[in-house]
C-alpha cells in the first residue's frame, strides 16, 4: 500500500540548518520531489481572492463579506476536519453529510416544544447537544466496526449509510417539515459576534501561543540533532500570521451593520470555536502516539500491524472522530439556517466537505493530512461559493467550477505522490 508515513515532526532528520539559503534550497527540493503540503491551497486562496476583488472591488473584500465568509464556510470546514482523519487512514466516509443532518435533527427535536415526534421534547440544549454528539459517535463506531471487522469497503458501507440516514431524517422530521431552532445558545454560534475587546485579547493570546510553539519546536529539533528552520524564517512565519490575523480582527471589529439602531461588530463566535477544534486536533495528530499510529496505518497498514499497532482500533476511532465532527458541523448548519429539515446535511454539503479536505492538502491515498487542511480547503470552497454568488453566477456554474477545482486538487495529489514515490 505504499511506504510508512510518519508524523510531520519526524521528517527530514539531519544536521541543524542555520542558513536561510540552505533552508530554502531544501524546501524547494522537497516541493520538486512531491512534498508540496498546503502550497496549492494557499496559492488558490490568494489567486481567488485577487480575482474576485478585481471583479467585485466594492463587494468582496469588505468587512461585512469577510465576516460572512467565516460563517458561510464553517459547517463544511468542521465536517471536513473530521473527514481528514478518515482520509489519513486511506478510507472515505460518504455519509458524513447526512450524519451531520441526523445529529442536528436529534438535537433540534429534543429541544422543540412541538409534540408528536419520536424523541422526547422540551429538553435543554445542555441535554440536546451532548445527545447529538453521542449520536455521531455511535454512528462512527458502527461504520468503523463494519469496515474494519467485516471488511466491507468504506465506500460501500458509507454509501449505504448515506441512504439510510437520509431515510431516518425523513422519518424523524416528516417529509417537507421544517423544525425551527429557537434556543439562543445554538443560534448564537453562527449569528452573533464576540466583544471587540475580547477579540483583541484572543488575538494576543493566539499570537503569543503560536510564537511559543514555533520557537519551542525549533529548539527541540536542534537539541535532538534534527534539521530546523533558521531563526529568520521562524520570525517571518510569526510576523506573517500576526499581520494577517491582526488585519482580520481589525476589519471584523469595525461596524458592519447597515441599521444604525443595531450594532454589529466583532469576530464571529464561530471563529474561536473552529480555532479551538483546530488546536485540539492538530495536537492529537502531531503530538500523540495515536496521531503517529493514524499516519502509520494510512501509510502502510501491514507494516503498522507488524509494528504492534492495533490497526482495527485505529480505523474504528478514525470513523468515530469523523462522525463526531460531522455532528458538530450539523449543529453549526442548524444554527446558520435557524432550522433543520430533511435536506440538512444533504445537497452538496458532503461533496464540498470532501473537496475542502482534499483541496487543503489531505491525500485521497492515505498517509497525509492535517486539521489545517480542512480550514484552508474550507476557505477555498467558501470563497468560490461567495465570490461566484457576488458575480451573479448560477448554482450550476458554481458546482462546475468547484468540481474542476476539486479535480485539479486530486490531480495535484496524485502527481505529487507519483513524484515522491519516484524519488524514493
Amino acid at each position: 500500500m505504499g511506504t510508512m508515513t510518519t508524523a510531520p515532526d519526524d521528517l527530514h532528520a539531519g544536521p541543524p540548518t542555520s542558513a536561510l539559503a540552505a533552508y530554502l534550497r531544501d524546501y524547494w527540493a522537497r516541493v520538486r520531489s512531491g512534498d508540496i503540503g498546503s502550497l496549492p491551497a494557499v496559492a488558490g486562496l490568494v489567486a481567488l481572492s485577487t480575482i474576485f476583488e478585481i471583479l467585485r472591488p466594492k463587494l468582496f473584500l469588505t468587512k461585512a463579506n469577510i465576516a460572512n465568509l467565516f460563517t458561510q464556510g464553517a459547517g463544511v470546514t468542521l465536517i471536513a476536519m473530521g473527514l481528514v482523519f478518515v482520509l489519513i487512514i486511506g478510507e472515505i466516509d460518504l455519509s458524513a453529510g447526512f450524519t451531520a443532518g441526523l445529529c442536528a435533527s436529534v438535537m433540534t427535536l429534543l429541544m422543540t416544544n412541538q409534540p408528536g415526534f419520536m424523541l422526547p421534547h422540551g429538553n435543554s440544549w445542555l441535554i440536546a447537544v451532548p445527545a447529538a454528539l453521542v449520536t455521531g459517535m455511535l454512528v462512527g463506531t458502527l461504520i468503523g466496526w463494519i469496515v474494519s471487522k467485516i471488511a466491507i469497503p468504506s465506500f460501500v458501507v458509507t454509501l449505504a449509510a448515506y441512504l439510510a440516514f437520509q431515510g431516518v431524517i425523513l422519518m424523524l422530521l416528516g417529509e417537507g417539515n421544517i423544525v425551527r431552532v429557537s434556543d439562543p445558545n445554538i443560534l448564537r454560534l453562527e449569528n452573533t459576534s464576540i466583544d471587540p475587546t475580547i477579540g483583541w485579547i484572543l488575538y494576543v493570546v493566539v499570537i503569543a501561543a503560536y510564537a511559543a510553539v514555533r520557537i519551542l519546536k525549533v529548539r527541540r529539533r536542534t537539541r535532538s540533532g534534527l534539521s530546523s528552520e533558521p531563526p529568520v524564517m521562524t520570525g517571518v512565519r510569526i510576523v506573517s500570521v500576526a499581520v494577517l490575523l491582526g488585519v482580520l480582527v481589525f476589519m471584523l471589529n469595525l461596524e458592519r451593520s447597515l441599521n444604525p439602531a443595531r450594532s454589529l461588530k466583532g469576530v464571529p463566535v464561530i471563529v474561536p470555536v473552529i480555532g479551538v477544534l483546530l488546536v485540539v486536533w492538530t495536537f492529537v495528530l502531531n503530538r500523540t502516539a495515536y496521531g503517529r499510529h493514524l499516519y502509520a496505518v494510512g501509510g502502510n497498514r501491514e507494516a503498522a500491524r507488524r509494528a504492534g499497532i492495533d490497526v482495527n482500533k485505529v480505523r474504528i476511532s478514525a470513523f468515530v472522530i469523523c462522525s463526531l465532527m460531522a455532528a458538530v458541523g450539523g449543529i453549526i448548519l442548524a444554527s446558520r439556517a435557524n432550522s433543520v429539515d430533511s435536506n440538512t446535511g444533504g445537497s452538496d454539503i458532503l461533496l464540498k466537505s470532501v473537496g475542502a479536505a482534499v483541496i487543503g492538502g489531505a491525500s485521497l491515498f492515505g498517509g497525509r493530512g492535517r486539521a489545517m487542511d480542512a480550514v484552508l480547503g474550507g476557505a477555498v470552497i467558501a470563497i468560490i461559493d461567495n465570490g461566484m454568488g457576488l458575480l451573479g453566477l448560477s448554482a450550476g456554474t458554481k458546482s462546475v467550477f468547484t468540481g474542476v477545482v476539486l479535480l485539479a486538487a486530486a490531480g495535484v495529489d496524485a502527481l505529487s505522490r507519483r513524484r515522491s514515490a519516484a524519488g524514493t
